[in-house]
């Protein structure tokens, strides 16, 4: 069957007018600990004339307008201009004069696909691989919605018995071929979480697998489970049965952007590269629970069982063993046919001139998304951009201008692998490592009520005093900030930064770098992430009815941009890097106790060392410009603050993924969403590499010299 071809995904939104992650975090929080939370500062919060205007400018009402807007139009990257023009437009007609960036990139779409069992009887069993349409969510039944597949897989066909591989890690494959199970011309069954789904189709290439069956398990859904009693949607909190997580299988931890031009951005006439280093030559599919559970439930009693497995992750919530197989006799056929592109992606780009010419803030968002809807990613923070951009319209009609440029951008392409953010980066990176201060990003902005950030050290002061001044929409809340909420799910905690959203390319150009957004706890309607159901019916039903919490992460995202834009000083704590590089170095220490290599780590324990009393002077320059208010030495402090963290990527890249700079924290190498500190020392240990990890040790501490050197008062 022939479910799409390029020209259905040519048209650009014939519905429009008429109609931004496997979550890593999901802390169970119970009502009653919304009366325990102690409230940190003074209810209502105090605001400054400015910071009332930029507040008061957003309205739930018209938020939900442009959400509605974002999610009745296909918008699968290089498919749909229109919208890109559309928020270039209303964000221009609100005060952010704006232009679109265009780049001609690699892509591909799928063209038909099928899957079936053929059981050790011969009986053939043939998987429904199309999502249900639901008569309460309109754009489910859209003529143009968009198949379930995944973005650069591989077109082909394979037959052959299967292997369940778990969560498709290294480490899951590395347990299979310790009990013996063979996998070499088997067909990879590996469920969702865990590492970036690109990596487990990786995994399975490498290990001689002829394809991949990605599904997703009702065992990662928390307590909202139709076994737990609850009605599925659209009737019900609970996951549909149907639903399926879409998604790329670029293998994003060797690098990101078009695979056909790494480390230039990709224009018309630019020379292209071999692409097989990051995308793979075996074909994937992503699939519902219930074809799962029905090709799981035939492996009972073959290979090994979960249980003997003993693997994290390995065992789910269907009623089967997940036993690895195979079953002899027991094969599955399957199908995948896409077609490869070369088309532009757009990204809008709005810009508020500052006074200082050489101090500039980047505030981003992706637009595409692998369907229709999208409305929890990523046009909740895509309604939020346009919302902002009426919000700084509002705080300029009395008269301010920042002192930082601000740069709006609303990327495209980042599904497949952060195609706009990263090219964009690509084209203009002398400019942006001479004068960025901070990128901010708000991708799936609202999937639940919990919020969370993850930044570099130097913003998480600035980030968690600026939760202070939003109320907290929700009623019953107690008269709560959305700090109070936050620290009452997250115990204070920011998260480092890894990857799988367009902060990446600023993290690895040594740009200081913040990533908001909110999702659901295990008690909490569960989001159908990458699924049609990511849809404005579900987030005005379940996910944020009222769009309040849209809302609040508007305001908080304007208040933090206010602040950086136009503050004196730049309002950094560079003394928390030390900090956290202390808590790394402890992580670190204990990664090595567990291995079998023996590592000298006094050269960085040195550098650290360093590092604190460079950013410790740094932090007494700043508060005395402060207080004596010495433009020169305002602008002093500002250029080191600005600069410093360029010394993290100064020493090159990491083995074998040169686009991965930061010697700090980077993105797992068999992760791809999930940071790992220290990386190069860190995944050297891990490889029981003592050469290499010595190697790092080096390069890492002088990462750190120099980045106390431009500290350095």
């Amino acid at each position: 069957m022939r479910f799409i071809t390029v020209s259905l995904l040519t048209l650009s939104s014939s519905l429009v007018d008429a109609c931004a992650k496997d979550y890593i975090h999901r802390k169970s929080l119970e009502p009653r600990e919304l009366t325990l939370a102690k409230r940190a500062g003074e209810f209502p919060p105090v605001l400054t004339d400015h910071e009332s205007v930029l507040l008061n400018s957003f309205d739930s009402n018209t938020i939900s307008d442009w959400s509605y807007y974002y999610t009745h139009g296909l918008h699968v990257a290089g498919t749909n201009k229109t919208m890109a023009e559309w928020t270039a437009e209303k964000w221009t007609e609100f005060g952010v004069p704006a232009t679109l960036a265009s780049y001609h990139v690699y892509l591909n779409y799928p063209v038909s696909h099928s899957l079936s069992l053929t059981l050790p009887d011969g009986t053939v069993w043939n998987a429904e691989l199309e999502e249900d349409v639901l008569p309460e969510d309109d754009t489910s039944s859209y003529p143009n919605r968009v198949p379930i597949f995944h973005g650069y897989s591989a077109s082909g066909e394979a037959t052959a018995e299967y292997v369940y591989v778990g969560r498709g890690q290294q480490v899951d494959f590395d347990r299979l071929v310790e009990l013996g199970v063979e996998l070499d011309g088997k067909i990879a069954l590996a469920k969702y979480g865990g590492p970036f789904r690109g990596l487990k189709v990786k995994n399975a290439q490498d290990h001689g697998m002829v394809a991949c069956v990605i599904f997703t398990d009702p065992g990662d859904d928390g307590n909202i489970t139709e076994a737990n009693g609850h009605a599925a949607y659209p009737h019900g909190p609970a996951r549909h049965p149907s639903s399926v997580q879409r998604g790329s299988v670029q293998f994003l931890s060797t690098y990101p952007g078009d695979p056909t031009t790494p480390g230039y951005p990709s224009k018309e006439g630019s020379p292209r590269a071999d692409k097989s280093p990051v995308t793979p030559k075996i074909p994937s599919i992503p699939i519902s629970w219930p074809n799962a559970d029905k090709i799981l439930s035939t492996l009972d009693g073959h290979g090994s069982s979960g249980e003997q497995v003993n693997r994290t992750g390995w065992v789910g919530a269907l009623n089967v063993s997940y036993s690895t197989g195979p079953a002899p006799g027991a094969e599955i056929a399957m199908s995948n046919v896409m077609e490869d592109v070369y088309r532009p992606i757009y990204d809008p780009i709005g810009i508020i001139n500052g006074t200082k010419g050489d101090e500039v803030i980047v505030i981003g968002n992706h637009w595409d998304a692998w369907l229709i809807g999208g409305a929890g990613d990523p046009n909740s923070g895509s309604a939020v951009m346009v919302e902002l951009a009426k919000a700084f319209g509002k705080l300029q009609e009395t008269g301010w201008k920042p002192k930082r440029t601000i740069v709006m951008a609303s990327w495209d392409g980042e599904e497949y692998g952060l195609l706009g953010s990263t090219e964009w980066v690509e084209e203009y990176v002398n400019w942006l490592k001479e004068s960025t201060v901070a990128y901010l990003n708000i991708d799936v902005a609202v999937s639940g009520p919990r919020p969370d950030i993850s930044a570099t050290p130097s913003l998480h002061q600035i980030a968690t005093e600026t939760m202070k001044k939003v109320i907290f929409p929700y009623k019953g809340s107690n008269n709560m900030t959305l700090y109070d909420w936050w620290y009452a799910q997250s115990e204070g905690e920011v998260y480092v930064l890894g990857s799988g959203s367009d902060y990446t390319p600023f993290v690895h150009n040594g740009i200081a770098s913040l990533d908001m957004g909110s999702s659901g706890g295990p008690n909490d309607p569960i989001y159908h992430y990458h699924s049609n159901y990511d849809s404005f019916h579900w987030m005005e039903t379940y996910g944020d009815p009222g769009f309040g919490m849209h809302k609040a992460m508007g305001q908080y995202l304007a208040l933090l941009a206010y602040h950086l834009a136009t503050d004196d000083v730049i309002p950094f704590d560079v003394t928390n890097y030390g900090k956290q590089m202390a808590k790394y170095l402890e992580e670190l220490k204990e990664t090595i106790a567990t291995s079998k290599v023996t590592v000298d780590l006094s050269r960085l324990e040195a550098a650290i060392g360093v590092f604190n009393k460079a950013s410790a002077a740094a932090a007494e320059l700043k508060a005395q410009a402060e207080k004596q208010g010495d433009m020169n030495l305002v602008n002093l402090v500002n250029a080191k603050f600005r600069d410093f963290e360029r010394g993290f990527v100064s020493q090159g890249g990491l083995p074998d993924r040169e686009y991965f700079k930061h010697l700090i924290f980077a993105p797992g190498l068999d992760t791809g969403y999930a940071p790992t500190t220290f990386p190069g020392i860190t995944e050297a240990v891990e490889a029981g590499n003592h050469t290499l990890a010595t190697e790092f040790v080096e390069r890492t501490s002088n990462a750190i010299y120099v980045a106390a050197g431009i500290l350095t008062p």
